[in-house]
């Protein structure tokens, strides 16, 4: 998938249970080809009480965002709010930058 989707950016699942769920980007983990994105897959994990070297760490459900694979989501682009397929040109300075393939407008 390259480097379409980057953490900060805003998305929207198109597959899955999340189905239309927009949120951001918190983690990219590009050798899995999945991403971690805000209040989306939100799974609880039942945590045991651990003593190791690095401190205590509290026993309970903890809930956590897992990631998702990268091709169920969708990058929205910020000029016309659409989920949109990701372009590449290169910009005036010869750097390459991703581009809406809807409105054409350069994505940050």
């Amino acid at each position: 998938m390259g480097n379409q989707i980057k953490k900060g950016d805003t998305v929207e699942i198109i597959s899955g249970e999340d189905l239309g769920a927009r949120g951001t980007v918190q983690r990219v983990l590009p050798r899995k080809d999945r991403i971690v994105v805000a209040g989306v897959n939100v799974v609880k994990k039942h945590q045991r009480a651990v003593r190791a070297g690095r401190g205590e760490v509290q026993a309970g459900i903890i809930e956590f965002e897992a990631p998702i694979d990268i091709s169920n989501v969708m990058l929205v682009c910020p000029r016309c709010d659409e989920p949109t397929r990701v372009g590449f040109t290169l910009d005036e300075d010869g750097q390459k930058v991703r581009v809406c393939k809807t409105c054409g407008e350069v994505v940050g």
